[in-house]
């Protein structure tokens, strides 16, 4: 079985859309998609509506064949460090999900795709997802077609706006070991690559700032692709387009 290779940035605003506008630019040369996860809102009172700058590299990316991905709304825990949809009941969970798709369909980035922050959703938030309009989920251990009613098992290798090792996935935080963290990345992309299966490796645009995740998150994506792994988004294939394929 071919592996695959699911490569994503969060926290994408005016502060670190250059950095992650250079990574890009480094897929690009690996001839890799991204998936870019995009919240309307950002803490420090940050709008995407207000970044024009922002929101045309986004659109350009995605023209260029990346995936836009809603990331949750404003990301505010709702709970004592809880994530934003960590514990919603549905209706709750509801009015921010319509909430958000208004704005992005305001802004001209509209997407059926979504990977809550910290990648944890409550039952509920992910039962109000069809009634909004998505078709796809990614969460921390699997990526559900909520259209077809099928999973796919494989946790994220990430770095950045996660919550450690042992939730369950393999997120890294800023207080971890930064080297052992960065090498148990490498190795773990490399290892799920050669079983064939899901590389989802995914990093904050704020830590592609700094030379060691950065490096990191290079080493992973070319370990992977050295064991075949061929590139992949988040991104739902309606069933018109998946009988025409």
């Amino acid at each position: 079985m071919t592996a695959r290779l699911i490569v994503s940035v969060a926290g994408i605003r005016d502060e670190t859309c250059d950095a992650a506008a250079e990574f890009a630019a480094e897929m690009d040369r690996r001839n890799l998609s991204l998936s870019l996860l995009v919240a309307p809102r950002l803490k420090d009172k940050y709008r995407l509506t207000r970044d024009p700058e922002t929101q045309d590299w986004l659109r350009a990316r995605r023209e260029h064949g990346d995936a836009i991905v809603l990331h949750g709304y404003d990301q505010a825990a709702t709970k004592r460090r809880r994530a934003e949809f960590a514990v919603l009941p549905a209706h709750e969970a509801g009015l921010r999900l319509r909430a958000a798709d208004r704005v992005m369909e305001e802004i001209g980035l509209r997407t059926r795709a979504f990977a809550p922050p910290r990648w944890v959703a409550s039952p509920g938030a992910i039962s109000a997802l069809p009634a909004v309009g998505f078709r796809l989920y990614a969460g921390l251990t699997g990526i559900s077609d909520l259209d077809r009613g099928t999973v796919v098992r494989s946790r994220v290798f990430g770095i950045g706006e996660g919550f450690g090792a042992g939730s369950g996935g393999y997120v890294w935080e800023p207080g971890t070991s930064e080297p052992w963290w960065c090498r148990a990345l490498v190795m773990g992309a490399g290892r799920v690559a050669r079983r064939g299966g899901v590389v989802r490796l995914s990093v904050s645009a704020k830590q592609l700032g700094r030379p060691g995740p950065r490096t990191a998150m290079l080493d992973a994506v070319d370990l992977a692709c050295f064991h075949g792994a061929e590139s992949a988004r988040y991104e739902w294939i309606s069933r018109t387009r998946s009988s025409a394929a």
